[in-house]
């Protein structure tokens, strides 16, 4: 079995694969990947609807109070911090001229909060640019599936760029993510079930 059809594989399993949170505008995208880290889309699409319907734009969040944006986002991990940087991010938006979020990789990270992976996301899913962004989903499933030995997310991102065509990066991105979110999971994973099972390189951890 090859990358071709690991991915063929995945497309049958995953075949509507799509960012799940919720969101507007390239700002509110931005806003919800931040907001996304270490908690579930579940999670921050419920703040997100609240916090959205009070800030919806730039300006509105680059002017609100933290202590009321906590508030609003405190069920989800990090809530301190994650308030205080998606004010700061609009902050710095607003104040270095942006009336929309940018697609330049190396102006996004350098906002606050923003990492490679998200600006990773935010490029793919908002502007169609070709990237693969390493989530512990991917990270996880791509060396369970053998593609690469390495907790390094930028190894395994340049490893995944290596063996899929830019045209399928988006695809590979969301797909191998979906699996590692719902069927091959950090505990419990469907063993027992997997497509994979013959290159898995957990399986001798097995009971």
């Amino acid at each position: 079995m090859d990358v071709n059809d690991v991915l063929t594989i995945l497309s049958s399993m995953y075949p509507e694969a799509r960012c799940e949170l919720n969101y507007q505008s390239k700002f509110q995208l931005l806003i919800s990947v931040v907001l996304s880290a270490q908690t579930t889309d579940l999670l921050v699409n419920k703040v997100t609807e609240v916090l959205f319907s009070q800030y919806p734009q730039m300006s509105d969040l680059a002017n609100a109070d933290v202590s009321e944006v906590k508030e609003i986002i405190k069920t989800i991990g990090l809530a301190n911090t994650k308030a205080r940087n998606i004010i700061a991010l609009s902050q710095k938006l607003q104040n270095d001229g942006h009336q929309e979020v940018p697609s330049d990789y190396d102006y996004l990270i350098t906002l606050p909060g923003v990492g490679r992976k998200t600006a990773n996301v935010v490029l793919t899913e908002g502007f169609h640019i070709p990237r693969i962004a390493v989530d512990t989903h991917v990270l996880r499933v791509s060396n369970r599936l053998g593609f690469v030995t390495s907790n390094d997310p930028i190894v395994v991102e340049e490893k995944l760029m290596d063996l899929y065509p830019q045209e399928m990066w988006h695809q590979v991105h969301l797909q191998l993510l979906f699996f590692g979110r719902y069927f091959c999971k950090a505990r419990n994973p469907q063993c027992e079930d997997c497509p994979f099972i013959a290159i898995c390189q957990y399986k001798n951890t097995l009971g």
